[in-house]
């Protein structure tokens, strides 16, 4: 184990830290995870979906997934708060007939009852505003991160790291939902792992997934970082695991 070569590897990774959307390419096939969970987000929206909806995407990122369900764009709308992303949506989702805006979960910059349809992966939620602009009959469909996400790899780590979303599993959440006045038509939740082939790759998605690692940095956490490198040396991955449920319900 040469510390010295590490170092500056994983320093270099630290500085490769920063997404376009939420593009996860630079360590693809350096980490793996939701290779298996028990439902498919796509095919779900895609059951339910119709071509006459109209459907928002809140915290759409750069709109990947977005575009992916190929929805009509003058039934579409979505929303992004994060500065970049915000920037990539009004280059690529705008000229399409899109209906982007900057907006926040708490606030959604749009009328009530505006949508047969609201969808969020990995977003901030509010149930209150997803309730008011639904539609009478409406569905929101969301797949969460769990508060329990990649504890594994934050104690590793940041020993003795708090918790950044506490109360954010199915238990709570469906309670806030049925409180807020909607009917759940499904509810699932899934612990799977998620592993790392190489420390590098674990430094960037570290430093990209600040609220999860704070104040993570290659000179803070050397010590753990080698000791992270001795465990991959050992079994040949670092394993970790990943926190998710699922909500489907109907205003």
């Amino acid at each position: 184990m040469n510390v010295k070569v590490l170092k500056e590897a994983w320093l270099a990774e630290a500085a490769e830290a920063h997404i376009h959307g939420w593009d996860f390419s630079h360590i693809h096939h350096r980490y793996t995870e939701e290779t298996d969970l028990p439902w498919d987000y796509e095919q779900l929206i895609q059951h339910y979906r119709k071509d006459t909806d109209k459907l928002l995407d809140i915290d759409t990122g750069g709109g990947e997934f977005l575009l992916a369900l190929k929805h009509p764009y003058a039934n579409t709308s979505c929303t992004e708060e994060y500065d970049p992303n915000v920037r990539l949506c009004q280059e690529t989702l705008l000229p399409l007939g899109i209906d982007f805006r900057r907006g926040t979960a708490k606030q959604l910059p749009f009328s009530d009852a505006a949508f047969d349809m609201v969808i969020n992966r990995h977003g901030d939620l509010c149930a209150s505003e997803l309730y008011r602009v639904l539609k009478p009959g409406g569905l929101f469909i969301s797949e969460q991160v769990g508060e329990n996400n990649d504890r594994e790899l934050v104690e590793l780590l940041l020993p003795g790291t708090l918790k950044p979303f506490h109360g954010l599993n199915l238990h709570d959440q469906s309670q806030v939902f049925e409180q807020a006045g909607f009917t759940i038509l499904q509810a699932e939740e899934a612990y799977r792992p998620i592993r790392f082939f190489d420390v590098g790759a674990l430094v960037w998605f570290a430093c990209i997934l600040e609220w999860e690692f704070p104040g993570f940095t290659v000179e803070r956490c050397m010590d753990r970082l080698l000791e992270a490198q001795r465990i991959l040396e050992k079994d040949g991955e670092i394993i970790g695991s990943i926190h998710r449920y699922l909500l489907i319900v109907r205003k």
